[in-house]
């Protein structure tokens, strides 16, 4: 077989993920507050870019240029210097002004002022009475000393009633690892057991947990594990009580221990805290060994404790969710869409500053560099730009789809994919997907994420248009509501009930959006119930008791 060499065009087509579509496509699936944080990161990075509400753009050509006051350093009066002041001010020279104009400052520094008689004689008093003699230094310790005569001056740096800011002599809210670090300093004098407290208090939680193995804690600190369990019972003694724990049952059994309380019966109680949240009394009170008053009041006990000690204390501020498309009722019955604006960063290329820079650079590395940013913010502009689009458009679409939804409610939502908005918009479902994720949609029904609108389809039990999964839920948690205490609804009771009302599901998809919506089962519902009935009737009964024992004899 022999090799030849030989020249071959191809003509082809395919997709080339340049950088500009790989960050068109990254600014797709951002968030709002993700994408302020990268346009920060670019404005810091790009000198070409600037933001368009800062005051830096470029005037308009065709428009003036703001007028300008200009002061000179020999002219304090404010006025503005052109012609007719300057011919002013030369006629003020020759003589030609009134004879009563002030002299200029030169002037009446140069006059001479006469002997200390004439002085005195022109004041109509002595020196004394107007020049103190007081020295420099004494007279800078009694103003030292001298109260303040504004509240401003109490501040330190404020220097007018505007620049007081109240906020600035708040206290700093107290966290809890704070508050457990003070406590840590006084409890522990080694090193070594200062340094365990403080990474197992690193690791407490909001709710003032420590994490149930603390193994890899070991092992990291190179500690044993036995010093590290002493270093977290003397920490489970710190304030509040019940902090550091390793779950609810040991929460509990510290709180109990600090209030003296924690006797057999009321371990028994707390070891066993799943009977308790199934109501189920009856096995509590045979492991507790009590009869049905004291298991009562070890309930009521139980239920005064704080099940979370670290919520007291203060926390991580939640970021508020701000919404990324509004959505109005119009005046013609149909729904107003609109982007957010302040969610949208606002940038420009500063074509101006380039075409200085162009002039006036001569080396090739920096010409490529100043090339290369003009470019990249280019594409930064047409990609937020785009981005914003998008967003609109499926927004749009998306309402089209559920305008049931924003008109009647949950119950008429209906079902709705990816490719079903995609095909509408003549997008690809990929986009899709990336737009509707971390965007939010303010409603005059609530705010919801927008994959909130994307639900799967139950088929309808007589033929007709399939149900949204959303709508199925809606429908069994208002059963569930609706359900009477003496007649708890069972999973294929409501099976039934859905079927009689055109939906076809199967019960293991009822027991599944259940638990989803965390709803108990049946059987729990019942006790839940019979208990709250319970207690609502022996609460009259009570009072009626106790007012019969008041009557006289």
């Amino acid at each position: 077989m022999a090799l030849t060499q030989r020249l071959e065009f191809r003509q082809s087509q395919s997709l080339v993920m340049t950088p500009q579509l790989m960050q068109a496509i990254k600014l797709l699936q951002l968030s709002n507050l993700d994408l302020s944080a990268f346009v920060e990161e670019e404005l810091e990075r790009n000198p070409l870019l600037e933001r368009a509400n800062d005051g830096t753009e470029p005037p308009v050509a065709g428009e003036p240029a703001p007028e300008q006051a200009e002061f000179s350093e020999h002219d304090e009066s404010g006025f503005a210097y052109g012609d007719e002041a300057s011919a002013d001010r030369s006629e003020m020279a020759n003589g030609s002004a009134a004879d009563n104009f002030e002299p200029v400052p030169e002037e009446w520094m140069n006059r001479d002022l006469g002997s200390r008689t004439e002085i005195e004689q022109t004041l109509d008093t002595g020196l004394d009475n107007v020049f103190s003699e007081e020295p420099a230094e004494a007279a800078a310790r009694n103003a030292q000393d001298a109260a303040p005569t504004a509240y401003t001056e109490w501040g330190g740096g404020a220097s007018n009633d505007e620049a007081y800011n109240l906020e600035a002599f708040v206290a700093a809210e107290v966290t809890l690892g704070s508050h457990l670090a003070e406590q840590l300093a006084v409890a522990f004098s080694q090193p070594a057991q200062r340094m365990i407290g403080q990474y197992l208090i690193d690791l407490v939680d909001e709710a003032g947990y420590v994490p149930q193995d603390l193994g890899q804690a070991a092992e990291r600190l190179g500690a044993s594990q036995d010093d590290v369990e002493a270093v977290l019972s003397v920490l489970q003694k710190f304030d509040p009580p019940g902090v550091c724990a390793r779950n609810l049952s040991e929460c509990l059994a510290i709180q109990l221990r600090e209030l003296n309380r924690y006797d057999p019966a009321m371990q028994a109680l707390v070891e066993h805290l799943d009977l308790l949240a199934k109501r189920d009394i009856a096995s509590l009170r045979k492991f507790c060994g009590v009869d049905d008053e004291d298991i009562t009041d070890m309930i009521g006990e139980i239920r005064r404790l704080d099940p979370k000690p670290g919520l007291k204390f203060g926390s991580a501020r939640m970021q508020t969710m701000v919404p990324d498309v509004y959505v109005r009722p119009g005046p013609d019955g149909g729904w107003h869409v609109e982007l957010n604006s302040d969610t949208l960063p606002r940038v420009l290329v500063n074509q101006t500053y380039y075409t200085e820079l162009s002039k006036t650079i001569r080396k090739d590395g920096d010409k490529s560099y100043f090339t290369d940013c003009l470019q990249n913010a280019t594409w930064l502009v047409r990609a937020l730009d785009q981005r914003a689009r998008t967003i609109l458009k499926v927004a749009t679409e998306i309402v089209r789809q559920q305008d049931g939804f924003f008109t009647h409610g949950v119950a008429h939502l209906r079902p709705l994919n990816l490719k079903a908005v995609a095909d509408a918009i003549q997008m690809h479902e990929s986009t899709v997907s990336r737009v509707t994720a971390n965007k939010y949609m303010a409603t005059n029904r609530g705010s919801f994420e927008l994959k909130y609108f994307f639900t799967a389809s139950i088929a309808s039990a007589d033929g007709g248009e399939a149900h949204s999964a959303e709508a199925v839920r809606h429908h069994i948690k208002q059963l569930i509501d609706a359900e009477d205490p003496a007649v708890i609804l069972s999973d294929d009771t409501i099976v039934e009930r859905l079927r009689e009302s055109g939906i076809d599901i199967a019960r293991r998809t009822v027991a599944k959006y259940r638990e989803a919506m965390r709803i108990p089962s049946s059987v729990q519902r019942r006790r839940d119930k019979q208990s709250m009935l319970g207690n609502a009737l022996s609460a009259p009964a009570t009072s009626s008791d106790r007012s019969r024992d008041t009557q006289p004899a």
